[in-house]
């Protein structure tokens, strides 16, 4: 049965005469062919990774965005993945990484995304067969709060590349912060702005991020997937580490925030996923970002911090007033 929903409730949602039509965007590999880049570029891979991984061409990516099923008991529309061991969960991951970086071109990058219960298997694996780079720590403020326990409000993603040189653009991913303590130099503002809406300065990333917001029921991005990520949070690795027009592959797509994300910043994708329904979220999301280029978050080339809605609707409102060419205007109906 469909769930009934609030009248605000913007979450996803597909009729079934728009699952026929979706579908035929799909793309369904044979399993025995080797699969062409062009015929991967820009598309949703409807199959089992498992099945195919070893008919992926070597060495087309740019970047991997890889979010696999945490050591979780967890169900994904009626496919079920069960909670192990550390030894089991790690046997888990060298069935398909080794495999799935011989994707990668020589100076590429690769994000894999986990908890703290998967993070010491993360680890070892990202170690034996990249070059670990950093380890992302991301605000997770969602769920219950535990009575035995500290409430588990964050997540992981490690950060390595396939060899020493790699790109990594460190201009595209700086965030705009309130300065608490605005330091002077000769009477001017020294690396900070001052605005009629306060002081800022543009800051460098650091790998704690507090800024991200989780999709929930009246964010246009929000779907049923039982683990989405934001499109902000997959925005920064994207514009961090992938060059515009390069290729990002996502071999665990979900409801297709990666691709969405791709598509929105001017870069190439693909994403294997394994679930026909999730499919079909990913595609009908990647119509709408035909006509809807705005992430949350995520306006004038900088990242904002949380609460900072009435600031970034200004900056938009400036933007669109200019004229200024090039620019995604983004207006947002909430900020966590």
């Amino acid at each position: 049965m469909e769930k009934e929903r609030a009248p605000r409730n913007r979450t996803l949602t597909i009729s079934e005469n728009e699952r026929n039509t979706l579908k035929k965007r799909l793309f369904f590999p044979n399993n025995k062919e080797e699969i062409a880049t062009d015929h991967m570029t820009n598309k949703t891979i409807c199959g089992n990774l498992f099945e195919i991984i070893d008919l992926l061409p070597a060495g087309f990516v740019d970047l991997l965005i890889i979010d696999p099923p945490y050591n979780l008991d967890k169900d994904f529309n009626g496919l079920k993945f069960s909670k192990t061991n550390d030894e089991v969960y790690l046997d888990y991951l060298k069935s398909w990484f080794p495999k799935i970086i011989k994707t990668l071109k020589p100076a590429g990058s690769v994000y894999i995304c986990g908890d703290w219960k998967s993070t010491f298997c993360l680890y070892q694996i990202m170690r034996d067969f990249t070059i670990i780079r950093n380890r992302i720590i991301w605000q997770r403020e969602k769920g219950r709060g535990a009575k035995a326990n500290w409430k588990n409000a964050t997540e992981d993603i490690w950060f390595g590349t396939k060899g020493e040189e790699y790109y990594f653009n460190v201009e595209a991913v700086k965030q705009k912060r309130k300065v608490i303590a605005p330091y002077r130099e000769n009477g001017k503002p020294k690396d900070w702005e001052e605005t009629v809406d306060g002081n800022f300065r543009l800051t460098c990333p650091s790998n704690f991020w507090d800024d991200i917001s989780i999709p929930y029921w009246s964010m246009p991005e929000n779907t049923d997937h039982p683990t989405q990520k934001p499109e902000k949070l997959i925005a920064k690795l994207l514009l961090a580490s992938c060059p515009e027009n390069g290729m990002v592959l996502d071999p665990f797509l979900g409801s297709g925030t990666t691709s969405v994300v791709a598509k929105k910043l001017n870069r190439r994708y693909a994403g294997i996923e394994i679930n026909e329904e999730y499919c079909y979220w990913a595609e009908k999301r990647l119509l709408l970002a035909e006509d809807d280029s705005t992430i949350q978050g995520y306006s004038s080339g900088v990242f904002w911090e949380r609460n900072t809605l009435n600031l970034q609707m200004k900056e938009n409102k400036k933007i669109m007033q200019n004229g200024t060419s090039g620019q995604k205007t983004i207006l947002f109906e909430e900020v966590l």
